[in-house]
């Protein structure tokens, strides 16, 4: 019943979304400002935000809803500038020792932690109380953030993964969608054809946040999702993990051979060319699915993360990326509430939202049903496939803030030894057991320092 409401509101929101305009500034005016986006002459509060979202079409989403902000009041103006995930583990904290760091910052919560050890975070409880209100944050987007002594980012918008899958290339080998560990080793075997270049599944094995990603959510649907707690303390070597290492040493055989080379854009390009059937990521394969596969969009299959067994549900990855406000001059802090306020409006978080139709997700209950994300043309053609991620977001987790928020988590995402762990497999010739064993002992290590 649910998956048909979807449907019909999304089929809906095209119709309503042609009758909607764009508003002025109105309610969401800087402190002090007339709605009619007038207001007193004098020099603007300037704010500077970093963001990682380098890919074309984010970079220029962002670059419209800024823009637009800009637009519909005079005291305030909002420059941005793009950095890198790559390098923001060591780029951003060096540029803020140095005095060089913005007034806003993208943060995922891992991030986040690694920033508030810097003492320069600033707390938004207020802040968050008030947009709460007004917007009603998802409780898995904003406890990641919420920290005993306070609330430290603006959440902006969330990101799971799925399984996504070939259903042309299901149906035509008689297939479908597995739904256990097992049947998903069946699955990658009987779709692969190395002969003719065929492969049943593209799984990242670089050291990289990808593979740290996908092999989490793994091991999370075997059971093992609480790797550290709140106290710091490890539990990485635990049935789940050794159950998700012994999975992917096998679906390697069923992969590409230069896997340990992929990271996000690999699995995905090679699923929408049909030279592999699987792969584990986020939504955005929604964007690029019918041009570059040449195929229609209800070949696009989403399911669970499968499971290791009846035991155990379906928990993928999720995460929400945030805001974090870094300056603690009144007259910013009162600026960048008066922007979170635009970005979650309806007038600017759609928009903001399909900057990556499917991989971008709401993170309020309010953004959940603006017709101007609904509405977007790329979710019109894939409603089951917007219903799986927002399913799968219900459920999904993070590591390190499965059982409080782990302070030290970023000690352990920073040098990714969550795929350091998998190329004790794959490059040193462990097996399993002594993989997790060996990424016990250096999360341990990590977190000790």
């Amino acid at each position: 019943m649910k998956r048909r409401i979807i449907s019909a509101v999304l089929a809906a929101a095209m119709i309503v979304g042609t009758l909607a305009g764009c508003s002025g500034g109105g309610e969401n005016a800087a402190p002090g400002e007339d709605k009619s986006g007038g207001g007193e002459s004098g020099e603007k509060v300037k704010l500077t935000l970093w963001h990682m979202e380098e890919t074309d079409s984010r970079v220029q989403a962002f670059q419209e809803v800024i823009k637009k902000y800009n637009e519909s009041q005079s005291e305030v103006e909002v420059d941005v500038a793009v950095q890198s995930w790559d390098d923001a583990y060591t780029k951003v904290p060096s540029a803020i020792q140095a005095g060089n760091g913005p007034d806003i910052l993208q943060s995922i919560p891992d991030f986040c932690s690694v920033i508030y050890d810097m003492k320069v975070v600033q707390d938004v409880s207020d802040m968050v109380e008030e947009l709460n209100e007004k917007y009603s944050f998802l409780d898995s987007a904003l406890t990641p953030y919420v920290y005993e002594d306070g609330t430290y980012a603006i959440p902006a918008f969330g990101m799971t993964q799925v399984l996504w899958y070939r259903k042309d290339l299901f149906d035509a080998a008689g297939l479908k969608a597995p739904s256990t560990f097992e049947e998903l080793v069946e699955c990658a075997k009987a779709l692969t054809d190395k002969d003719n270049g065929k492969y049943g599944i593209a799984l990242p094995a670089s050291l990289s946040m990808a593979t740290d990603q996908v092999l989490y959510s793994l091991i999370a649907s075997a059971g093992g999702k609480d790797v550290v707690n709140a106290d710091n303390e490890v539990t990485f070597n635990n049935e789940g993990t050794v159950a998700a290492l012994e999975l992917y040493q096998e679906l390697l055989q069923y992969a590409p051979s230069d896997c340990d080379t992929y990271a996000w854009g690999e699995p995905q390009a090679l699923l929408n060319q049909g030279t592999v059937a699987m792969a584990i990521e986020k939504g955005q394969y929604l964007s690029t699915f019918e041009s570059e596969s040449g195929v229609s969009a209800e070949n696009l299959g989403c399911a669970p993360i499968p499971v290791l067994d009846g035991s155990c549900t379906s928990t993928s990855i999720y995460y929400s990326n945030g805001f974090m406000l870094l300056s603690d001059d009144e007259a910013k802090k009162e600026a960048a509430k008066s922007f979170f306020d635009f970005m979650l409006s309806e007038e600017a978080y759609g928009d903001f939202l399909n900057a990556e139709p499917g991989l971008f997700l709401p993170v309020t209950e309010t953004g959940g049903k603006y017709d101007s994300w609904l509405s977007n043309e790329i979710l019109q053609k894939y409603p089951d496939q917007v219903e799986g991620l927002l399913d799968s977001a219900s459920t999904g987790e993070l590591f390190g803030f499965t059982d409080g928020i782990c302070s030290k988590i970023g000690s352990i995402t920073g040098p990714n030894l969550i795929a350091q762990t998998l190329q004790q497999i794959t490059v040193n010739g462990k097996t399993p057991e002594e993989a997790a064993e060996w990424g016990q002992n250096a999360m341990e290590e990590a977190v000790a320092k």
